[in-house]
């Protein structure tokens, strides 16, 4: 059952509950879409409607955010652990080469998105790459249509948000033939290598939103969210 926060639905599922679903979706030609759910786009979802339909309709909300495991905890919910998109997208990424589905990269610069196919195909032996188009791409039709031709039972979407969820919503009964959507975010980017992760020390005791700010202080606002999402999520 999901849980709520301001409104806001999120999955309390495992990356391998997550996975078992899927699969059980696949066998029955469901389509499914996974979006990351942290503080800051609870926060953003209570002034915008549109954001929070769209995390609210799609089939899986990954709990991407240690302020949305904190909130859990207050309330007596039952999500335990994170699971980031970063993660998820490598756990589907395994999948993908086991159970031989064919996936497609969408977004991000033409040499991040070639240089993380470089790699996935380097660290996923046999995985299928379907094809792949960077995120500049202008003609909308002309890349449904190459993705549609490419078998891709699988798409990453790395558009940021909610950019790369509006491009779900508004593609997904275009493309039938695709049974996985996962918005990403900057996922290429790490995958590509271009972008390092929080040491795995920080990313153990959930505080890789620390790593990323001590490198990068202008984030100071946005983390503000944190603090702010778990004060509503007290009081409410």
């Amino acid at each position: 059952m999901k849980e709520s926060y301001l409104g806001v639905y999120v999955s309390p599922l495992t990356y391998e509950g997550i996975i078992t679903e899927i699969k059980k979706r696949m066998l029955d030609k469901k389509q499914s879409t996974i979006i990351a759910v942290n503080p800051e786009k609870v926060m953003t979802a209570q002034k915008d409607p549109k954001v929070k339909a769209l995390i609210n309709e799609s089939t899986f909300q990954i709990a991407d955010g240690v302020g949305i495991l904190l909130a859990s905890k207050l309330k007596k919910g039952k999500i335990t652990s994170r699971v980031t998109g970063v993660d998820m997208m490598a756990r589907l990424l395994q999948f993908a080469k086991a159970e031989n589905h064919p996936i497609y990269l969408y977004g991000a610069k033409k040499e991040v998105v070639e240089l993380a196919a470089k790699n996935i195909e380097r660290d996923y032996k046999g995985i299928s790459i379907a094809g792949m188009t960077d995120g500049y791409e202008q003609d909308e039709a002309a890349l449904i249509e190459r993705i549609n031709d490419s078998g891709a039972k699988m798409v990453f979407v790395a558009l940021g948000s909610p950019k790369q969820e509006l491009w779900i919503e508004r593609n997904i009964t275009k493309l039938q033939n695709v049974l996985v959507f996962q918005g990403v975010g900057g996922s290429f980017d790490v995958f590509s290598g271009t972008v390092k992760r929080a040491p795995a020390l920080f990313r153990k005791l959930g505080i890789e939103w620390l790593y990323r700010l001590l490198s990068d202080p202008r984030r100071i606002k946005r983390q503000l969210n944190l603090p702010r999402f778990l004060l509503k999520v007290l009081i409410k």
